[in-house]
């Protein structure tokens, strides 16, 4: 089984737009499948400058300048947009960029960005019910058949007469439109929405144990409402860190400010043939996508060597 590579970024930490082009242009031209980034408004260390980039603004950015990449979010916060919005904006990047935009949503858990900007975050019980009415309001807006409108009255959001516009240019996803990712590490109500709503099933900076058993509960929650889980894509995200030979990798873990060791336990770290290795041990839990968290992105020739050192074994 082949396992796509994507590359995904931190921009909060410290980038500008020109820092991401040229790692999404990067990847675009090496052959990785996506370039993602996150979502945040907050370093969660350091200066964080130049400061922080919209995710939907710096999509709609390269959703022109680039051509062929498939672009998205890991994860946009509920919190951050109303979900009319929210549907809105992402179809319009999908009309930018021709069909490549996928929609990473969670819940949102920073609260230190939420007070910093002035955005209300409410308790856990509240963001996730906020989550799933976010998740039925931006899949029925796509899916609303031309010409007819659309309607919803839940409990944080009410639409009526919605022209449910303007509509993506996909409509691959399990609802309609763009492909929708949901993600993360809980017991009953991820796995709950994921399968109720999502395309893709993605785990963040887990290990291999922790996989299989929560790639189990998703599975699980898709056969309780009928959906058949191999309908579903399977991804996780881990921290990249390869180089060819030892110093090369304490380097690159310096750089981030990062412990090989704890890089070697906790992400995709040494060199290329362990990097493989690791890779093919997540592909038998059932991944099938991973997306390669690149924290330094001044260093373009990371991306290079795990093109040509790691892709073409995975």
């Amino acid at each position: 089984m082949t396992i796509e590579l994507r590359v995904m970024t931190e921009p909060q930490q410290g980038a500008s737009y020109d820092d991401l082009l040229a790692v999404a242009q990067a990847a675009e031209a090496l052959g990785f499948g996506a370039f993602f980034r996150s979502d945040h408004y907050l370093s969660m260390s350091g200066d964080g400058l130049p400061g922080p980039t919209d995710a939907w603004t710096t999509l709609a950015g390269l959703a022109r300048d680039t051509s062929t990449i498939r672009l998205g979010t890991l994860m946009t916060s509920a919190t951050f947009r109303h979900p009319g919005v929210l549907a809105i904006q992402v179809a319009q990047v999908d009309a930018m960029s021709a069909g490549r935009v996928e929609l990473g949503i969670g819940a949102g858990w920073f609260t230190q960005e939420h007070t910093a900007y002035g955005i209300p975050f409410p308790d856990t019980a509240e963001r996730f019910d906020r989550l799933a009415e976010q998740l039925e309001v931006v899949t029925g807006l796509w899916s609303t058949p031309a010409g007819e409108t659309y309607d919803f009255a839940g409990d944080h959001y009410r639409l009526a007469d919605s022209p449910a516009l303007p509509k993506p240019v996909q409509d691959t996803g399990h609802r309609g439109g763009p492909p929708v990712l949901i993600g993360g590490k809980g017991p009953r109500k991820t796995p709950a929405l994921t399968a109720r709503y999502a395309d893709e099933f993605n785990l963040p900076f887990v290990d291999e144990a922790t996989t299989r058993t929560q790639f189990d509960r998703v599975r699980a929650a898709c056969e309780k409402i009928g959906r058949d889980p191999d309908g579903l894509t399977w991804s996780n995200a881990l921290v990249l860190c390869v180089g060819r030979d030892e110093s090369e990798v304490a380097r690159r873990a310096a750089a981030i400010g990062r412990d090989v060791d704890e890089l070697r336990a906790n992400g995709l770290t040494g060199s290329p043939q362990e990097v493989v290795d690791k890779i093919g041990r997540f592909g038998a839990l059932g991944t099938q996508r991973i997306y390669l968290q690149v924290l330094d992105l001044a260093d373009l020739e990371h991306l290079d060597l795990v093109a040509t050192e790691v892709m073409p074994h995975v």
